[in-house]
C-alpha cells in the first residue's frame, strides 16, 4: 500500500522525502501514520528495482572537500519516478480484484488515486468495495440479533454504533457509484453526438 501511495505522488510530480510524508500523511488521512522508519526502506525498495531514481540538485562531487554540510531544500534528494514505476503504477490502479477494495487501507489509496484510473475500473473498484461492506453489515445485524438480549445496554450501544457507521459507509458508496454512472452516462452520449451519421456516396442510387 506505501509503495504504491508512493508511486502515486510521483506519478504527479518529483518529491524529496519530507514532501512525500507529508503529501502520503493527506493521502491515506487517518488509515496510517508513516514515518521516515516506513517511509525510507519503502524509498530503497522502489530504487532498487528501478521504479523510482533519486537526485541530488546540488551535485557533492563539485564542492570542495572542507564545503559545509548542505541545509535546506537545496540539500535533499528529490525522487521521480521512472518508465518503469510509471508501468508498474499503471497495473496498480488498473487493478480490479479483491486486493482492489477487500482492505480499507489499500481501497482507500485506489479512492485517492481515481483520477488515474479508467472509469469502468473505478465502477469495479467501487461495486466490489461495497459488496464487501454490505456482507460486513449483514454479519453484524446477524450477531446483533443472536446477542442483543444477553449484551449490557452499553455494549449493545457500541454494536449499533458499529452498524451505523458501516450503513453509512454503504449510502456513501451507492452516491459514488451512481455519479460514476451518470457521468459515464454522459460520456457515452457526447461520444455519440461527436460521432459522424454515415452519409451515401455521391453517385449512389437510391429508391
Amino acid at each position: 500500500m506505501l509503495e504504491f501511495a508512493i508511486l502515486g505522488l510521483l506519478q504527479q510530480s518529483p518529491m524529496h522525502g519530507y514532501e512525500l510524508r507529508k503529501e502520503l500523511a493527506a493521502v491515506l488521512g487517518g488509515l496510517r501514520s508513516i514515518s521516515y522508519g516506513s517511509l525510507y526502506p519503502a524509498l530503497k525498495r522502489l530504487q532498487a528495482a528501478g521504479l523510482i531514481a533519486s537526485e541530488d540538485p546540488v551535485p557533492r562531487a563539485l564542492l570542495p572537500a572542507d564545503a559545509p554540510a548542505l541545509t535546506g531544500r537545496r540539500g535533499k534528494v528529490v525522487y521521480a519516478i521512472t518508465a518503469e514505476g510509471k508501468e508498474r503504477f499503471a497495473d496498480l490502479v488498473s487493478q480490479t480484484g479483491p486486493e482492489a477494495y477487500d482492505d480499507e487501507s489499500r481501497f482507500g489509496v485506489h479512492l485517492a488515486f481515481f483520477r488515474h484510473t479508467a472509469a469502468d475500473v473505478r465502477l469495479r473498484i467501487l461495486e466490489g468495495r461495497r459488496r464487501t461492506v454490505e456482507r460486513q453489515r449483514d454479519r453484524l445485524m446477524d450477531s446483533l440479533r443472536r446477542t442483543q438480549e444477553k449484551l449490557d445496554r452499553y455494549t449493545l450501544e457500541l454494536q449499533r454504533h458499529g452498524l451505523d457507521s458501516v450503513d453509512r459507509e454503504v449510502r456513501w458508496l451507492t452516491e459514488l457509484i451512481d455519479s460514476e454512472r451518470d457521468d459515464n452516462a454522459r460520456a457515452e452520449a457526447a461520444r455519440a453526438e461527436q460521432t459522424p451519421t454515415p452519409t451515401a456516396p455521391p453517385n449512389a442510387v437510391t429508391t
